[in-house]
């Protein structure tokens, strides 16, 4: 029957049609994790463009001629650029300097612990070399400058990145005219890009002060305990602290055992609870207040975008995850097709459940 063999069609050509999108992402995310070396240096222009743009139209409004409020923002970037670079590269060279002192006193602490624990019986052949992995300063600091490797290796494009700066600026002021002329709905598409725009700004603006503030306050407490090179911690405390979840874990681990090693378990106990009560002051009571629902993304998505962006673009992509995937939902939202990942996407209190049937309706 005509009626019967409709309803099979449509529902084999909607199965073809998802196939055909799942092999498209599929392809996609392939793609984009072979030119990783390309897209991470274009995505960070991108990003860079978003935050400097706002400063830059601020500085036209003002009367500055455009290219001198150019220079003006560019030289901003670049000189902060320049300074945290510098910090880190001193403070890492001292640390790698004292290195092989913290591993003596580390394999004397680890000694005095074997022996107590032999005391009490523990005689397990592979204790030794087990303890020595589990507790390695040298190891956890690996850990945590592996963030920075792909910060670093972006530092061989800085110049290509820059250029893309520049033009992208230049170009900014004319791009919604461009949009509005090729765009089938620019009503939609403008609005769009605005609001993509504002979230990563939005992001950015209050992940860079709760980040500086948790940096600040790691190094001066670090310092206040005596640990070496409060500097370089809060420095890592600073750019880890973008990462999200997992960023302040790592960025705690290193001075600890750096605590332990100079002073013992007392100092690293302080230390670790100094990092706790920071990370939660101002990671799970300041950032939320402050951030609000501007977000729009669940912890669970952050998590899983946070290791998923990770994966196909490096380190660098654990620094953009957020920004990445809350662009991604916004540009789902917009489409009655995939308003439904976007909701799955954010937090539960945005899928409020559709209101039931009035009770009373039946009884009329």
């Amino acid at each position: 029957m005509p009626g019967g063999s409709g309803k099979p069609a449509g529902l084999a050509d909607s199965a073809t049609w998802v196939l055909v999108g799942m092999a498209a992402l599929v392809v996609l995310i392939a793609g984009l994790k072979a030119a990783a070396d390309l897209v991470v240096p274009f995505l960070l222009a991108v990003f860079l463009t978003i935050i400097t743009a706002p400063p830059m139209r601020w500085l036209e409004r003002h009367g500055v001629p455009k290219f001198l409020a150019l220079l003006l923002v560019l030289s901003i970037v670049v000189g902060v650029a320049l300074l945290l670079g510098g910090i880190i590269a001193v403070s890492m060279d001292a640390f790698t300097e004292n290195l092989p002192a913290y591993q003596a006193r580390l394999r004397q602490l680890l000694d005095e612990v074997l022996l107590w624990m032999h005391r009490f019986g523990a005689n397990a052949p592979q204790l030794d070399q087990v303890l020595q992995e589990a507790i390695n300063p040298g190891a956890a600091m690996q850990l945590a400058a592996r963030s920075f490797e792909g910060l670093r290796h972006t530092l061989t494009n800085s110049f290509l990145i820059l250029l893309t700066v520049v033009f992208m600026l230049l170009e900014a002021g004319t791009l919604p005219v461009k949009l509005r002329a090729i765009s089938r709905h620019p009503e939609r598409t403008l609005p769009l890009l605005h609001a993509i725009g504002s979230n990563i700004n939005h992001y950015l603006g209050i992940k860079t002060a709760t980040s500086l503030l948790t940096g600040l306050s790691a190094a001066g407490w670090v310092a206040l305990v005596g640990v070496d090179f409060p500097v370089l911690w809060g420095m890592v405390a600073f750019l880890l602290n973008y990462i999200p979840t997992i960023g302040s874990i790592i960025a705690a681990i290193p001075p600890i055992l750096l605590g332990l090693v100079q002073y013992g378990p007392s100092a690293a106990l302080w230390v670790a609870l100094g990092y706790l009560v920071i990370n939660n002051l101002i990671g799970s009571f300041l950032e939320p207040r402050v951030m609000g629902r501007g977000l729009g993304l669940s912890p669970l998505v952050v998590f899983v975008s946070m290791v998923f962006w990770g994966w196909v673009l490096g380190p660098v992509g654990m620094f953009l995850s957020v920004p990445l995937t809350n662009a991604a939902s916004i540009a789902l939202a917009a489409h009655e097709e995939t308003r439904w990942i976007s909701v799955l996407l954010g937090p539960a209190s945005e899928a409020d459940p559709p209101a039931g049937p009035d009770p009373g309706a039946s009884r009329t």
